[in-house]
């Protein structure tokens, strides 16, 4: 019995989301800097955190490729991030919030790549992506 209850500790430890090294609750804080332009609505519309249209609804952010939110119009430089295979996860999103031309630049290799997020989030970018990862979709399950 002992060792059925260890099994299903470590398969539900596995099983469990991980997180980035942020804090959630800092995150969710910290995330009212960014709903003057961004929103997290669930596909349902279930509004999590109202906030503006200016950038693409945040919603299933993590696991996303960049430039790719359908109906929302993205500049050609985070398009050539997606296309040079940027997906974000809480590391990348957290280093693209710090400083997103300088991320640009780096991911696609264009020196004049621009960003359309001018706002730079210096410090709690990984708090910011741990509390987007945390109000995520359930992942979609492995198929057979």
């Amino acid at each position: 019995m002992n060792k059925l209850l260890t099994a299903t500790a470590v398969l539900a430890t596995l099983a469990a989301p991980v997180f980035a090294e942020g804090d959630i609750d800092k995150g969710e804080k910290a995330f009212k800097k960014c709903k003057a332009c961004h929103t997290i609505e669930a596909d349902d519309g279930t509004v999590i955190m109202k906030g503006g249209k200016t950038g693409p609804n945040l919603y299933g952010v993590i696991g996303r490729t960049a430039g790719t939110y359908e109906g929302f119009k993205f500049g050609n430089s985070i398009i050539a991030a997606g296309e040079a295979g940027v997906v974000w996860d809480e590391e990348t999103l957290a280093k693209y919030t710090a400083d997103p031309k300088e991320f640009l630049k780096e991911a696609t290799g264009d020196g004049a790549a621009k960003s359309k997020m001018s706002f730079k989030l210096k410090k709690g970018g990984e708090d910011v992506a741990a509390y987007l990862a945390s109000v995520a979709p359930a992942p979609e399950p492995a198929s057979e």
